[in-house]
């Protein structure tokens, strides 16, 4: 990988917003708050460059 992907990139954006709301169904906010994490991480791992990542921390900070 060499540059974060900021454009549409899913196709079908709909449905994977829905399995994430789905899968905080019936969790508390610690829950919610700690399955996010270890989606970000798995993310991370999954990526696994480094720039890439410290990009697309930027991006959702701005």
């Amino acid at each position: 990988m060499s540059a974060l992907v900021t454009t549409r990139n899913l196709a079908r954006p709909d449905d994977a917003y829905d399995l994430l709301l789905t899968a905080h169904d019936g969790l508390t906010k610690e829950e919610s708050d700690a399955l996010n994490a270890r989606l970000i991480l798995t993310l991370f791992n999954h990526v696994g460059d480094l720039d890439v990542i410290r990009e697309a921390i930027a991006v959702a900070r701005a």
